[in-house]
């Protein structure tokens, strides 16, 4: 029996701008429709919450890497939590365990921390509608490793074209 695919999505707490947060639910619903398995860092706070709702709305499977062992922070639509207790150092973990990486705004030092570790571990990665400031830094990093997009539906294209190529 094959392995599930497991794309992961990355993005701010707190900080998550609303039009990230409207995304990042987009994007879950999407990632579910195709039967992937989202992963994300699983707290109940901005593009963590919003994309694991998501797929839960479209009958999707999710599983958290949680940064911390307080279950207070696990977002109620993560199927699977992973509890780590490991903070930041879970970023790893995050990025190693996915097919494709989607970004969905890089505006803190968490996403922008777990976007460079899986271009240095030679992932695939997707920024959806980021700066472009940021995108020329994971580009210079990166290389043809990065791949920006506007839309959760052309992430979702992308993603497919990715899958093929590996």
């Amino acid at each position: 029996m094959p392995r599930h695919t497991i794309i992961g999505v990355m993005g701010g707490g707190e900080q998550a701008s609303k039009d990230d947060i409207k995304m990042a639910f987009e994007l879950g619903k999407l990632i579910a429709q195709e039967s992937w398995v989202l992963l994300s860092g699983g707290r109940n706070a901005g593009v963590m919450d919003s994309v694991n709702k998501g797929a839960k709305a479209a009958g999707g499977l999710t599983v958290g890497i949680m940064p911390t062992k307080d279950e207070r922070m696990i977002s109620d639509a993560v199927d699977i939590p992973i509890i780590t207790d490991m903070g930041s150092a879970r970023n790893s973990i995050n990025v190693l365990s996915c097919a494709v990486v989607i970004a969905c705004g890089v505006g803190g030092a968490g996403t922008a921390s777990e976007v460079a570790l899986a271009l240095k571990a030679k992932k695939r990665v997707i920024l959806l509608r980021d700066t472009k400031e940021s995108q020329m830094f994971f580009r210079k990093i990166g290389g043809n490793l990065l791949h920006t997009v506007e839309t959760p539906e052309h992430a979702i294209a992308l993603v497919k074209e990715l899958l093929k190529q590996q």
